[in-house]
This record gives C-alpha cells, structure tokens and sequence, in this order.
C-alpha cells in the first residue's frame, strides 16, 4: 500500500503527550495513561490486538520530529541514538526533521536515521522516494502531524481515543482542517479504535 499514514493515541480532550515531556518521561506527565492498549495493560483485549496490528504494518520509510527522536537540544552533544534500543521497530528509513544537521544512524534491523534540516516538505519527499510502493508513516510527535495535516498528505489516520483527561500537553488539531471520515471502529475498556480515510 503507498498510502501516507499516521497511528497516534491520544485523550478525550485532545492530547497527544502529557505536559512537562522530558528524559524520564517521554510522553509527558500522565502520557503513557494513553497507550495502556498496546504497552501491557491486562485489561487489552481483541480489539487493541488488530488495533496494533495496524500500528506495527511494515511500511516503507517514516517521518518523525526531533522530539519524538530523542530529548536533546540544540547541538548534537551527545551519543543518543532514539528512544528504542539497538534495534528499532521501524526497519526501514526514518526522516528526523531537525536544525541541526547529523550524519545519518544505521541500526540493527534495517532502521537508519536520517536528518533533514530543510523541513517537512523535504523530509516527506525523501520518505516518499525512499518508501517506493510500501508506503510512509507520519510517526509524530505532535508538531509533525500537524505539519502533515496542514500539507493534506496523509490518506489513513488512526486515532486511539483513551478515556483520560490530561488537561495539558501536545495537541494534534490545532490550526488544521479534519477532512476525514471514521471507516472502521473498535472498542476495548482502554480505547476506542477508529481509522478515518482522507475526503477527496
């Protein structure tokens, strides 16, 4: 499939990542309160088991911003390599859009890092060049799918509604268009399951 896709958890009031993201959390404060349904929660049922399947298709590259890359700054001043150990569940190129430029990573698995530094349009059209026939994913963090969303590339969005409320943090929907529709919904006690496929 050579659809642009996007997978992102997110709470009721429209979080994507809790508030105060950092090393020792990732995701934000309260953040990982949204992903429960595929990180081991033993309430997780048949529903969050397709509903990760989608999540973990192989697809030919990916785009992700620097924050969901790592949490260093400025500078690359440190060895870091991605939140995800020696061999990433990626396989295939990744696009880090960042100011700073670096050499790109290869990791176990058939994962490579590459940074962009000429913004989202660049780094999508590399992904796309790189993915070929297979397809990309828009693997966020916020600001990246909103990027995504204001450009009108991304054909299937998947959106796993938890029933939190965090009040503050990273938001998605922010000073773009929903031009999609629900084609398939699942349910289970940690989320609600629903793929939209773009209008038009």
């Amino acid at each position: 499939m050579s659809d642009t896709t996007c997978h992102m958890s997110i709470s009721l009031d429209g979080f994507v990542a809790g508030p105060d993201q950092s090393r020792e959390d990732p995701l934000g404060k309260r953040g990982r309160e949204l992903h429960g349904w595929h990180i081991g929660d033993p309430r997780a049922n048949d529903a969050d088991e397709i509903a990760k399947g989608w999540l973990m298709r192989p697809r030919g590259a990916y785009v992700m911003g620097r924050n969901m890359f790592g949490p260093i700054r400025g500078d690359w001043d440190e060895d870091w390599s991605g939140w995800w150990g020696p061999e990433p569940p990626y396989h295939a190129p990744v696009f880090v859009m960042t100011h700073h430029p670096r050499d790109p990573i290869p990791m176990a698995g058939g994962t490579t890092f590459h940074f962009v530094t000429d913004g989202f349009d660049a780094a999508y059209a590399a992904a796309r060049q790189a993915a070929g026939d297979k397809g990309v994913d828009i693997a966020g963090g916020a600001s990246t799918v909103r990027q995504a969303l204001a450009a009108g590339v991304i054909d299937e969005l998947t959106l796993d509604i938890a029933p939190v409320l965090l009040g503050a943090g990273e938001r998605i929907f922010e000073g773009v268009e929903f031009d999609f529709e629900p084609v398939e919904v699942l349910h289970s006690p940690l989320t609600t399951h629903i793929r939209y496929r773009h209008i038009g």
